[in-house]
């Protein structure tokens, strides 16, 4: 039986390869998305992929994810940034949770460099491109194995 895995991905990621190329790179989110669930299924992983940009579907999504102790791999996007609703929502998950940034928020704006869902992530990963999303499923997965 795969262990499920929730990616999640917050406001404005719907568009990349077309926003902000230099900072967020030119993968397309449809490439994103079958990064992540090739990487799954190499992982024997049972990955869902999900983008919003309205803040109560993702909380809905990190509800589902708790009650069934599932893990996440989640890239807030701007929310990461204030909104403690996400990071209640992320407080509740009985599963791993891994923080995804596409670029390093400690080099960009100053009002980018506090996370508040990192109080309550199993781990961070920024700055490493969509490659982030790789390495947290391969997390993940000895993480399941480790159990």
């Amino acid at each position: 039986m795969s262990a499920k895995v929730y990616v999640l991905n917050g406001p404005n990621l719907g568009r990349l390869g077309s926003r902000q190329v230099d900072v967020y790179g030119q993968t397309s989110y449809a490439d994103l998305v079958a990064l992540c669930e090739s990487t799954g299924r190499e992982l024997g992983l049972d990955v869902t992929v999900r983008q919003t940009d309205a803040e109560h579907e993702l909380l809905g999504w990190l509800h589902a994810a708790a009650d069934e102790q599932a893990a996440v791999v989640l890239n807030p996007a701007a929310w990461s940034h204030y909104s403690y609703a996400v990071r209640d929502a992320c407080a509740m998950l009985r599963g791993p949770l891994v923080e995804v940034h596409i670029s390093n928020i400690h080099a960009r704006e100053p009002f980018r460099h506090h996370s508040v869902v990192s109080a309550v992530a199993t781990g961070v990963i920024c700055g490493l491109g969509v490659d982030g999303y790789r390495l947290a499923l391969h997390h993940l997965a000895a993480h399941r194995a480790a159990s």
